[in-house]
């Protein structure tokens, strides 16, 4: 290898030595918006909404796209897909519902499937108030429908009691247990209950019961009648032909037992002939 040619080797490797190895740095991050903040934190009374802006800075040499998300809170993004070009910025706004104290996070993932995220800290301000509502409850099918709506400031983890009365008395009798729900504040749950075995003929009194603990309490009630149509229908339509063809039948014989009479232009001929 002649001298000249050695030298530029030598320089190659340098430059390759000290160009800078690809790192997370180079490509994008997730930060709250306005720099020096670990974490998002927010602070409000229960059921405020608040605002705050995430930023996704691009460094790398092309343009990235990212699906933006929230985990533990209720976080609602201005646009949930965001995409920054080369070398750019891209703050994000987003308002988060402040449902008591709890912790979450600001999640994104690009194309590749690679992800950042910032810690959320929630924190609901004021005195702590165990409140529930008990609203449109139905019967649908062999169910119950009913809305739990927390009213609160807490975390609820309700109990239902359910109870329901008929002409002959009780149909349904079921102790308070607990739900497999949480209910934050401010939130409403379209819920059901089963029951697969209700009364087929009867007129019903239902009565629903919610506890949970810190003292909520509530109850609401419905009525339902339940009627076996079909049996009924095919009762009445048995009933309904049946009448048909004996009124049929009647008529048969009241046509062949009576005589007919002659009519005017038969007694006119037989006039004429005698």
């Amino acid at each position: 290898m002649s001298s000249a040619a050695r030298a530029l080797f030598v320089s190659l490797l340098l430059v390759m030595a000290a160009a800078p190895v690809a790192s997370a740095a180079d490509g994008w991050s997730l930060a709250p918006a306005g720099g020096g903040r670990p974490a998002f934190y927010a602070e409000g009374a229960p059921g405020a909404v608040l605002q705050d802006t995430v930023s996704v800075v691009n460094r790398s040499g092309r343009p990235v796209t990212v699906r933006l998300s929230g985990t533990g809170a209720t976080v609602t993004f201005a646009a949930s897909r965001v995409r920054v070009p080369a070398r750019t910025r891209a703050e994000v706004p987003f308002t988060v519902r402040a449902d008591g104290d709890r912790t979450g996070a600001i999640d994104a993932r690009d194309a590749d499937g690679r992800s950042r995220s910032v810690p959320l800290h929630l924190r609901a301000a004021g005195p702590p108030l165990s409140a529930l509502t008990v609203e449109h409850v139905s019967v649908q099918a062999d169910r119950i429908a009913y809305e739990l709506v927390n009213r609160g400031t807490t975390t609820l983890a309700p109990s239902l009691a359910v109870h329901a009365d008929g002409l002959f008395g009780r149909v349904l009798d079921r102790a308070s247990r607990a739900l497999p729900v949480r209910l934050a504040p401010g939130r409403r749950l379209e819920l059901t209950e089963p029951w697969p075995n209700r009364p087929a003929l009867d007129a019903v009194h239902l009565r629903l019961t919610v506890t949970a603990p810190g003292g909520a309490r509530d109850s609401a009630s419905a009525s339902a009648r339940f009627v076996p149509w079909g049996p009924l229908a095919g009762t009445a339509g048995a009933l309904a032909a049946g009448g048909a063809l004996l009124l049929v039948r009647r008529r048969g014989r009241r046509t062949t037992d009576e005589e007919p009479e002659p009519t005017r232009a038969d007694v006119e001929l037989t006039g004429a002939v005698t």
